[in-house]
């Protein structure tokens, strides 16, 4: 009973990815709408800072502001 309620939820989950994955097109990106003024790209070295630096920075401000805020007891 397990096993054909596992083989029915894979089978749902399979079903809605390739649904989702068939409804998307990514080619309509393609076509420039009216009024759209795109900019310059990012380089390599920008796509790292903004999308892997800053959030590692942010995280880590966040957890020192945390810790250095935390006014709980420490238990020795």
């Amino acid at each position: 009973m397990d096993k054909k309620n596992a083989m029915r939820a894979g089978a749902v989950a399979a079903g809605t990815t390739l649904m989702m994955l068939l409804m998307t097109s990514p080619a309509l990106a393609l076509t420039r709408d009216d009024g759209d003024d795109p900019g310059t790209g990012l380089s390599a070295i920008d796509t790292i800072g903004l999308f892997v630096v800053a959030p590692i920075v942010l995280f880590g401000v966040i957890a020192g502001l945390v810790m250095v805020l935390d006014k709980s007891k420490k238990q020795v």
